[in-house]
């Protein structure tokens, strides 16, 4: 996909999107997958901007929720399908859910994570628990001591540490100064030096910095976690479920993963040999006085017998009686000395250094060679900084293929989870998979689930879909207040959004035509001004003559004019609505008499929810399913009735003389 390709992106736009992510295959990867917190950072994106870029990637025109009504039902929806998510990145995702023009896709994975849900609830469970843990990767923003040398520009790389370009004459050597070189190219050394990577012309991104890719994968080390277990779980499950066998799909290429992820904090030899030379100065200083406190005490029980030749010899010859005491001392000095170099062999054990045959000088009391140990301690730095460099560039160079398959792999289990989620919320509020058909909308048993308590099941349809005997395409909705005349016109719009997403609907069953568009009109404020009242007009008259495929929900529209003026109006709406054959609309109102007049027609259809009288608690009695083609009553008798039992003092009066009225 080329993103100047986007409704809305212009070249400038595009550009900035490549900069940001660092090519334009990953920020289309990242328009894909959500994350929309990361695309909003950019420079003059708005979050709003941000996710009709992400929505339009997924296949949303952004014409199907027509009315700003229709926007906040679908955003309601998604609230409470997202509260069913293992993460945020799941939650962000689920907003890339919009109405598409073809769901058959998203249907599939309804029915393939809705059957596994079902099937599979231990390991739902499972997955619940530890994909939370998932997140979109992030790339850390260290800056690396690391210097890179390459003849070709990599401009890319200044933002993680130094890039130079070899002048004219400049060979290797004018860069011994440096201590951690990646040389890329041609003019290398023979040997290489210590800390430095010498790479090919063209190596691969992941090796040229290759601290880099080790924090990438230590920064995102929680989420990757997530994709282990995926790869530990395919290694030993056999039972099969093509929703697991796409899962596994997704960690593909990843198997040594897990073993890699464990070598990354193997570092045991490095922290040898960084112990060691952190403590070598102590452990030499007290092996020194250890010998010294040893050839003092092997001195104090030593004995020297002397031949009167011997004794007139010494006092003739003081030099030659002094190497006597040295040959008599030298045994002991020398076993001490050796048992001391001995000791430092083992201290040095594992780190590739050994303890040389001078530790020692000639004086005494015994001293250590300090250009001995400074030699030691700079064998044991030059390891370190050697061991670490090889100990990176190979976790590089194995690690680096993978990134991509990694970030791959976490973008799917993230919409693996949104799907997870879209099935756990269906189980929970038993919702089915609607049949697509060619006309109108059929609802069975539906419920309304965003009423905050348990919603009366509804049988309603209209057009071709709905039963015999329901199958116009347009309807006047009339009944009782609070009967439910609102609550059935929502549960339509929801009906008509999860379809045209792909996911299931609140029903034991139903039948729903694809449309281009949803318009969702609300109650109207009140009696407009002129000028008002001639902006709704026209829009209203745009909706209903447009000749596309779309459903019209409105509710009470007749509140924008006085009631006269707003029967004739909304008949002439109506009658331009049904000359229209792929308009199907549902009218809630309570002038149905004075329409139908208006209309001049004594054949528009007018269905109805009557309240039958008051319970014990003064509740109204209500059929909520409508009645077909019956003119059912406001009644607002029953309101009144209520208020009497409910008022006191003068107003109870009052409203019972108002009820006397109704007789």
């Amino acid at each position: 996909m080329v993103l100047s390709a986007l409704p809305g992106v212009g070249k400038q736009l595009a550009k900035k999107l490549t900069s940001h992510f660092g090519s334009e295959e990953l920020a289309v990867a990242s328009l894909k997958g959500g994350d929309l917190a990361r695309i909003a950072e950019i420079d003059g994106l708005s979050p709003k901007r941000a996710l009709s870029l992400a929505r339009a990637v997924a296949g949303d025109s952004g014409t199907f929720l027509a009315t700003k009504e229709s926007i906040s039902v679908h955003k309601q929806l998604l609230s409470s399908i997202s509260a069913f998510t293992s993460c945020q990145a799941s939650r962000d995702r689920m907003q890339l859910l919009t109405p598409v023009a073809d769901p058959s896709e998203r249907r599939k994975k309804s029915i393939l994570s809705h059957n596994f849900a079902s099937s599979h609830p231990e390991l739902v469970t499972i997955f619940s628990e530890s994909w939370k843990s998932l997140a979109i990767t992030r790339s850390p923003n260290n800056r690396y001591e690391r210097v890179v040398v390459s003849k070709q520009p990599r401009e890319h790389l200044k933002k993680w540490c130094r890039v130079l370009t070899p002048g004219n004459g400049e060979t290797w050597k004018d860069y011994t100064v440096f201590k951690s070189i990646t040389w890329i190219g041609g003019g290398a050394p023979a040997e290489i030096p210590d800390g430095w990577l010498v790479l090919s012309n063209d190596p691969d991104e992941e090796l040229i910095v290759p601290e880099k890719t080790l924090d990438w994968f230590q920064h995102n080390k929680r989420t990757l976690q997530v994709v282990r277990e995926i790869v530990e779980l395919k290694a030993i499950e056999e039972d099969f479920h093509p929703f697991l066998d796409a899962l596994f799909t997704s960690v593909e290429g990843l198997s040594a993963l897990p073993e890699l992820l464990d070598e990354i904090d193997d570092e045991s030899d490095l922290e040898k040999v960084a112990e060691v030379k952190d403590l070598l100065w102590g452990k030499v200083k007290s092996l020194c006085e250890e010998v010294n406190l040893e050839v003092e005490n092997a001195m104090n029980d030593a004995k020297m017998a002397l031949s009167g030749a011997e004794l007139l010899e010494a006092l003739s010859d003081g030099t030659a009686f002094q190497r006597k005491i040295r040959d008599a001392t030298s045994m002991v000095i020398s076993d001490a000395m050796e048992k001391a170099k001995t000791t430092l062999n083992e201290f040095l054990e594992g780190t590739g250094s050994r303890c040389p045959f001078d530790l020692f000088t000639n004086d005494w009391p015994a001293k250590i060679n300090r250009s001995t140990i400074d030699k030691i301690d700079g064998q044991l730095e030059s390891k370190l900084v050697s061991d670490k460099a090889q100990h990176i560039s190979n976790l590089a160079a194995k690690l680096g293929p993978l990134k991509s398959h990694c970030e791959s792999a976490i973008r799917e289990l993230i919409e693996f989870d949104q799907w997870l989620a879209i099935a756990k919320w269906a189980q929970k509020n038993d919702c089915t998979i609607p049949e697509i058909v060619d006309h109108g909308i059929y609802v069975e048993e539906g419920r309304h689930l965003l009423l905050g308590c348990p919603a009366d099941p509804v049988t309603y349809g209209l057009g071709q879909a709905a039963d015999e005997g329901d199958k116009q395409s347009l309807a006047l909705l009339t009944g009782a207040n609070s009967g439910g005349k609102t609550t059935l016109l929502e549960l339509l719009a929801h009906v008509s959004i999860l379809t045209h997403m792909g996911l299931p609907v609140p029903a034991k069953s139903a039948k729903v035509g694809l449309v281009e568009s949803l318009h969702i009109l609300a109650k109207a404020g009140g009696t407009q001004s002129a000028g008002a009242l001639e902006q709704t007009l026209v829009e209203l008259a745009e909706v209903v003559s447009d000749p596309s495929a779309k459903l019209i929900l409105a509710d009470e529209l007749e509140a924008i004019t006085e009631p006269g003026a707003g029967a004739r109006i909304i008949a002439g709406m109506l009658l331009a609505a049904e000359s229209q054959p792929e308009t199907t609309m549902m009218l809630v109102t309570h002038l149905a008499p004075a329409i139908i007049k208006a209309s001049g027609r004594d054949d528009l259809r007018v269905d109805g929810i009557e309240a039958s009288g008051l319970d014990a608690d003064m509740e109204l009695i209500v059929d909520r399913t409508p009645k077909r083609n019956h003119l059912a009553r406001s009644t607002p008798e029953l309101i009144v009735k209520r208020l009497v039992q409910r008022s006191q003092g003068n107003a109870r009066g009052l409203f019972s003389d108002i009820l006397q009225m109704f007789d």
